[in-house]
């Protein structure tokens, strides 16, 4: 007897990979993205041994503290999954697509992206930094999407080798990301990396880059101390160890310009970055430009930013909002106050 089959239902398989619950990475030129909180803060270690101290960071009345596991603190170049997942979560978002907190990729695919080698043993580097995420614990008040999460948390939640060839390379891998780090995705808490980020080889330099591009952003220029940097990077070396470092980078800048996006100068102990990408901030966008604010989003912005020049932190959070490529805000006061909040949470009085 021959089978009868329906006009209904596709001779394929079920697609499996595309479950509702989880998100697969597939965007193969997505840009580079980090997280806004942890490029302001020194979440991530930039030694080259296993980090095992527990460090507290403070600002205003914001505070990180990080625990690291047996294995040590998730460093800089561990960072990297993080900034992979991220970049493919926006990316999606900027489609159209549903993203989740648990996210499948291919091993492969974050080691050519992130500008690694793909033998053997970076497979095994890979799986040692998920379990420094795994292991990594953080304590804050810092919000993500006005979210404030004050008990303890991993980088990551979770993360599942789904297969492993006989040689050791993985296949699929399974992470399941803090809520901390997917409300910062949801609500596109997160700047541009420039490609080049994944080629720059110490860890010192990728923070320092990070905090650059944090803090200088489109403007022409950003300084600070070599002794807040310090503080900023997380470092543990001594003062004149840490000038040292800092000046043979600024040097080697110097003479081959490989920092991306900012050139490095040292002068009296300040550091100060210059943005190489324009002589002038670029122009808004013009439906950024055009965007009224009501009177009153004044008033409520010097209440809850006290000190600060309202009309200047405007143009930070346009220029904000440009850098994230974000949508419209449907309330472009409130979402102008709530910056202004969050600025000044985070900074504290001018």
């Amino acid at each position: 007897m021959v089978c009868e089959t329906t006009n209904d239902r596709s001779p394929l398989l079920p697609d499996r990979m595309r479950q509702g619950d989880f998100f697969v990475c597939d965007i193969f030129d997505a840009v580079p993205k980090g997280d806004m909180a942890s490029m302001e803060h020194p979440i991530f270690s930039i030694s080259t041994k296993p980090d095992r101290r527990i460090r507290r960071y403070e600002s205003g009345e914001n505070f990180v503290e990080i625990t690291p596991s047996v294995k040590g603190l998730a460093t800089v170049h561990d960072r990297d999954v993080l900034i992979y997942c991220i970049s493919q979560c926006i990316a999606a978002l900027n489609q159209g697509r549903e993203v989740s907190r648990v996210i499948r990729f291919k091993g492969f695919d974050l080691l050519t992206a992130t500008n690694r080698p793909t033998g053997g043993e970076s497979y095994a580097r890979l799986k040692d930094a998920l379990e420094r995420l795994r292991g990594t614990s953080i304590s804050t008040n810092i919000t993500t999407g006005d979210i404030e999460v004050i008990d303890g948390f991993g980088l990551i939640e979770a993360f599942r080798i789904v297969r492993e060839a006989r040689d050791g390379r993985m296949q699929d891998v399974e992470i399941t990301l803090s809520d901390w780090v997917f409300n910062a995705i949801r609500h596109r808490e997160v700047l541009t990396l420039h490609r080049d980020y994944f080629r720059l080889r110490k860890p010192l330099e990728r923070r320092i880059y990070e905090l650059a591009r944090k803090h200088c952003g489109q403007k022409k220029e950003w300084k600070i101390g070599l002794e807040k940097l310090q503080a900023k990077c997380g470092s543990s070396s001594t003062a004149k160890e840490f000038r040292r470092l800092v000046t043979n980078i600024v040097h080697q800048d110097e003479q081959f310009g490989h920092m991306p996006d900012y050139g490095l100068h040292l002068e009296n102990d300040m550091i100060i970055f210059t943005n190489r990408r324009s002589d002038e901030p670029k122009p808004l966008p013009p439906a950024l430009a055009a965007i009224r604010l009501d009177p009153e989003a004044y008033h409520d912005a010097r209440t809850v930013a006290p000190g600060w020049d309202v009309h200047a932190l405007e143009q930070e959070w346009r220029s904000w909002m440009a850098e994230m490529d974000s949508d419209l805000p449907r309330n472009p006061t409130k979402a102008f106050v709530g910056f202004c909040r969050k600025w000044f949470e985070t900074r504290g009085r001018p």
